[in-house]
């Protein structure tokens, strides 16, 4: 110093002075992990490229209401006396007009919708009538009312709330009833093969995983389930006590799965489980203090999971990896509209020159509005980005039913030796055309025998609907039986006049 005092500053070497600057530096640097879609953002559709005048359902079930493959898009609407639903080319966005040709068959407000991932003309859909029906829709939509569908399916004795496809296999379908029961159905036989009755209360969603293998639950009852589903035995159990569980999703080949829920504390969680031991979550986190239910959605290409509240306007979306902290923050997007529900587009349906990598369909109840959000990747070059677009799943099932059932989890069709779906690349645009036929069986009318019980055997009603559809069966029979009745009478009568004849005839 000037007036030659010793600095205590001096004292320290100048490594350490630089070496205690780097110290602080790091420690003021954000934790933030490189990411290739850390700029990934959203775009919502264009007014003409939007979907209007849709009566949308005011149904207050926990379920989208929306289904979407390349070709069509179905949504559940409101109707009276019974249940209904709209499918619109995926082409043929702007306003809809008001009579504009419905599926509507059953006898009750329609719970589910899914389209068949190898037929894209197939759709599923369940009823508050407790049936499952399979129907198939014609190229270029519906021109008139649908009433009839190819295949009926009665299993439950109550409500179905659920449905979906299995992910690798053709032609299998499970269902998810109020009975408390998952039924698996082979659409070649149009019957239930295996009944799956581990659960105590209502099933609230199911997920499988990539080659589907195993399915995971989620129940009132506050238990998250790993199953094997070709045995129904319960593989791991996790009964969740400070979160309970609302929606799971298998994290496609990591062997993890998410569940979202509520806390201890009424606060909206989503939890990370290894999916070989249930004991404990591996991580939790809080995300905020809305009532809405949170619908996870996971994108295994990119490994990017997406989550959207009921009612909220924004999608929140992390990058999921392996290691910690497992779950990385990426963005939001947001817009003042509620969501009711929201469909998925296939990946090979998504714009691939645009770098889209996954897309929504929005349901806007208020408005009647669909509105399509698309999630992009921002990228200068204008050639096909093959670091977001890996081999994907297309429209070509790995294994048949009696395969799948058989115990075997990948098919000829497969070209790895893993298991897993039938990959496929979106380099040259997927157009490839399917040449699978869905060929409905012709059904009698019998008992439906699974694991020893008859399930259309003395089903009581548990729901209004259920009471009036058992007692316009019973009119109807009740009118048969009067008709065969007045007929034999008549019979009898003929026969006892050409009786009298005959007998008059041999007297003269």
């Amino acid at each position: 110093t000037r007036n030659g005092a010793i600095s205590e500053w001096s004292l320290f070497p100048l490594c350490n002075i630089l070496l205690l600057v780097c110290v602080l530096q790091m420690s003021w640097r954000p934790t933030y992990r490189s990411s290739k879609f850390r700029n990934v953002y959203g775009k919502v559709a264009n007014r003409e490229h939007c979907f209007e005048g849709i009566p949308i359902t005011k149904n207050v079930h926990d379920n989208h209401f929306c289904a979407v493959n390349s070709k069509f898009l179905a949504i559940v609407t409101e109707s009276a006396g019974g249940g209904s639903f709209i499918v619109i080319p995926v082409t043929q966005s702007g306003r809809i007009d008001p009579h504009h040709p419905k599926v509507c068959g059953h006898q009750g407000n329609v719970l589910d919708i899914k389209w068949n991932p190898f037929h894209e003309n197939i759709i599923a859909s369940c009823s508050e009538d407790s049936s499952v029906r399979i129907w198939e829709i014609p190229d270029g939509g519906l021109r008139r009312n649908m009433t009839e569908a190819i295949l009926e399916l009665y299993g439950h004795s109550r409500r179905v709330g659920l449905i979906e496809w299995h992910p690798t296999c053709n032609g299998i379908l499970f269902s998810a009833g109020y009975d408390y029961k998952i039924l698996i159905w082979n659409l070649e036989i149009g019957e239930p093969v295996k009944m799956i009755d581990c659960h105590t209360d209502v099933i609230l969603c199911v997920s499988f995983n990539t080659e589907g293998s195993l399915l995971a639950t989620t129940c009132k009852d506050k238990k998250l389930r790993v199953i094997e589903p070709r045995s129904g035995q319960v593989l791991q159990e996790a009964n969740c006590k400070n979160h309970k569980v609302n929606r799971v999703v298998f994290l496609g080949n990591m062997k993890r799965l998410l569940t979202t829920g509520v806390s201890r504390w009424n606060t909206r969680q989503i939890a990370l489980w290894d999916q070989e031991d249930l004991s404990m979550p591996i991580i939790e986190e809080e995300i905020d203090g809305l009532s809405g239910l949170l619908f996870p959605f996971y994108d295994a290409d990119t490994h990017m999971l997406y989550l959207a509240g009921k009612g909220d306007g924004n999608i929140r979306y992390y990058e999921v990896t392996t290691e910690k902290p497992y779950l990385q923050y990426l963005m939001e997007f947001r817009s003042p509209a509620p969501q009711k529900g929201l469909g998925v587009m296939p990946k090979h349906g998504l714009d691939v020159g645009a770098c889209e990598v996954f897309r929504f369909y929005k349901l806007v109840t208020l408005k009647g509005l669909i509105e399509p959000i698309s999630m992009i990747v921002p990228r200068r070059s204008e050639t096909y980005q093959e670091d977001i677009y890996p081999m994907t799943p297309g429209t070509e099932p790995a294994l048949s039913a009696d395969e799948w059932l058989s115990g075997i989890n990948r098919g000829k069709l497969y070209v790895c030796l893993t298991a897993g779906p039938v990959l496929i690349s979106l380099k040259e645009g997927y157009s490839r055309p399917n040449k699978l036929v869905f060929k409905a069986p012709v059904k009698e009318k019998k008992s439906v025998v699974v694991n020893g019980i008859d399930l259309l055997e003395n089903v009581p009603p548990r729901t209004e609907n259920e009471l009036l559809r058992m007692f316009f069966r019973q009119q109807d029979e009740l009118r048969r039986l009067k008709d065969e009745l007045s007929q034999k009478d008549i019979k009898i009568r003929q026969l006892e006049l050409e009786l009298y004849w005959g007998i008059g005839q041999s007297l003269t």
